[in-house]
């Protein structure tokens, strides 16, 4: 399939973007690289993709304003990148007619939860804006299935565990959630008025190699290996539904595969939070296991061998005490259900992180 995919400078995007070119995808890739976080990991990525030191040097001094170029990948033939803000609708636009994808799956986002609480503007710009720049060119250039991150975030102030697809979302806590949440509500309604299949996927705090250094594994890791100490919100109390960025490649290339149907059994006496009578679908990603946060850093501790100094601090705003994911509609319509363990994971990450950062 011709597959263009947001956010493949990002951590899940990367993941996502080698697994569908070792597949034979026709991938095409884009990100606006912005310095949220890192950008020279960003561009790693990117490298490790297979995407050349020239390709990467031009792309560093490539501006907003003038015309993007695409590059191809070195390591896959079916693999190309280009430079490009979501918000940027004109380069939006052109680039859907130039590749004219079949599957567009939207994983470019303002992320952080704690960060929507400096710099709220960003996140309208990225995830509400730029959002509806790729919902009108799937519209108009006939895209046959939109697939796109929301977040285990909307649940809010939801305290019914497991958290389930099939119950409202009404209450969030932070404006990244409230962005998340409309960007479901968007998704339908272009599901309703133009027929355009989305499935929208709730996804439970995604570690693992590669990942964003404002996740607590990467500066867990970090602090660890530099003697320095954490900081434990809720008094290590926290409770989350870890993830590993595998097991999310792997649900999303299921819904990639299998694009959303109106829901036959459709009862808008009793609407269906997770379908609707039009091609429209939400899924959780989770792991279906929640870790209590002490019990992830003892992992962190077991494989880089050492104690971590911690920080005991109280919640903070926009964190919610716990997350555990409902996983039943993954497993009934793809018989698919993530299954890394944290041991598993936080040691790949651990041999990663060591490796990339010579520690």
């Amino acid at each position: 399939m011709k597959i263009l995919i947001t956010g493949t400078a990002g951590f899940i995007g990367f993941h996502l973007a080698n697994a569908l070119a070792a597949r034979n995808d026709e991938v095409l890739g884009i990100d606006n690289i912005n310095d949220y976080y890192d950008v020279n990991l960003k561009y790693a990525r990117l490298s490790e993709a297979g995407f050349s030191n020239e390709a990467i040097d031009c792309l560093k001094t490539q501006s907003d304003k003038s015309e993007f170029k695409i590059f191809t990948s070195q390591r896959y033939a079916n693999l190309k990148f280009a430079k490009i803000d979501l918000t940027d609708k004109e380069k939006i636009d052109q680039i859907f007619k130039d590749f004219k994808p079949e599957v567009v799956v939207n994983l470019a986002a303002q992320a952080g939860v704690r960060y929507s609480l400096i710099n709220p503007q960003a996140y309208i710009n990225s995830n509400i804006t730029g959002f509806l720049n790729i919902l009108e060119a799937c519209r108009h250039m006939g895209v046959q299935n939109l697939v796109y991150a929301s977040s285990s975030s909307v649940y809010g102030l939801n305290e019914s565990m497991p958290f389930s697809v099939h119950e409202g979302v009404n209450h969030p806590i932070s404006l990244y959630a409230a962005t998340k949440k409309s960007n479901e509500m968007m998704a339908h309604t272009y599901s309703h008025l133009f027929g355009l299949p989305t499935t929208g996927l709730r996804f439970f705090t995604v570690y693992g190699e590669w990942g964003r250094p404002d996740m607590a594994l990467f500066l867990f890791t970090k602090a660890a290996l530099e003697n320095e100490s954490i900081d434990v919100y809720n008094h290590g109390k926290m409770k989350r539904d870890f993830t590993y960025v595998g097991d999310i490649v792997k649900g999303i290339i299921k819904c990639i595969d299998n694009k959303a149907q109106p829901n036959q059994h459709w009862d808008a006496l009793a609407p269906d939070p997770a379908s609707s009578k039009a091609p429209f679908k939400i899924y959780n990603i989770g792991n279906n296991s929640p870790v209590e946060l002490m019990e992830y850093i003892a992992a962190i501790e077991k494989h880089i061998g050492k104690q971590i100094k911690k920080n005991m601090l109280p919640l903070q705003a926009g964190d919610v005490p716990q997350t555990f994911a409902d996983v039943s509609d993954l497993v009934s319509d793809f018989d698919y259900k993530p299954s890394t363990s944290v041991d598993e994971g936080v040691g790949k990450f651990v041999k990663w992180y060591r490796q990339f950062y010579n520690a």
